[in-house]
């Protein structure tokens, strides 16, 4: 029902003022489609009847980036800066790259159905336990300098431990060049925590990889400032935040490379 068909049904006494009330609005209403119709046919430009169409249109909020999506970009970021490049794999990798490779001998704990999720064995094709499977891969295809840092994500079965779940993400870097020592590892990665936490006080502690020789745990000092500092750190101030040492040089021989090249860097994180 329109509106002046509704003005039937109004009282007498208010039928006057309200019909008067309509007509301007539909005189105002002919009179802007008119000014519409000469508008367009003189021919006139869009952008005087819309304004300028080829300007941005309003920003249209979609969400958020997830937050691991947002460190990984961080650390992708730092170490580009240093020159390294980025490398990736598959997740569905067979015992060479992930295992054999790598110097995990055959009895390795992380060769066990109960550490690792096997696809199939004989031949074993799992679902890769590090992005160490990557490094390999990229040893196997390209010769030294190589600088690159491989994130994604690994798999590990840790359904008896209620603090982890089965897959993380984890980014590892190699570095392999001549002339390259321990003291580049520690500056490597004095400047990625500076970079990513803003702290800059770290120490090594002496540990065990079968991919590395030497060793190391890499701890940063976060502080006693507030409860969760002494939390994070169990009261200490220091957080162990990521493993690293020298290739081992048989992983070095298995990717055909001379182990008179040696790798500075290897983190993780998740």
């Amino acid at each position: 029902m329109t509106s002046l068909q509704r003005l039937k049904m109004f009282p007498t006494s208010r039928k006057k003022n309200s019909a008067e009330t309509i007509n301007q609005l539909k005189q105002a209403a002919t009179e802007k489609v008119d000014q519409l119709k000469q508008t367009l046919e003189s021919n006139a430009s869009e952008e005087k009847l819309f304004g300028d169409l080829t300007g941005p249109g309003n920003p249209t909020e979609l969400g958020a980036r997830h937050p691991i999506s947002i460190v990984k970009n961080k650390i992708i970021d730092i170490f580009s800066g240093i020159g390294f490049n980025v490398s990736e794999g598959p997740e569905i990798e067979d015992d060479w790259h992930n295992f054999t490779a790598l110097n995990l001998p055959e009895y390795h704990p992380a060769r066990d159905m109960q550490d690792t999720f096997f696809v199939q064995t004989n031949p074993d094709i799992l679902l890769r336990t590090h992005t160490s499977s990557v490094q390999v891969r990229y040893m196997e295809n390209n010769k030294p300098p190589i600088r690159t840092i491989s994130p994604g994500r690994v798999y590990r079965n840790e359904a008896i431990s209620a603090r982890s779940h089965c897959f993380f993400h984890q980014v590892e870097g190699l570095y392999i060049d001549k002339d390259v020592s321990f003291a580049d590892l520690k500056q490597t990665l004095q400047y990625f925590t500076t970079e990513l936490f803003g702290k800059s006080k770290i120490r090594l502690r002496p540990s065990y990889f079968p991919f590395t020789e030497p060793s190391a745990e890499v701890d940063v000092y976060w502080g006693l400032e507030t409860e969760t500092d002494y939390k994070m750190t169990k009261g200490t101030g220091w957080l162990e935040i990521m493993g690293c040492g020298m290739v081992n040089p048989n992983v070095l021989k298995n990717c055909q490379i001379d182990p008179k090249y040696i790798q500075v860097l290897h983190l993780e994180w998740g």
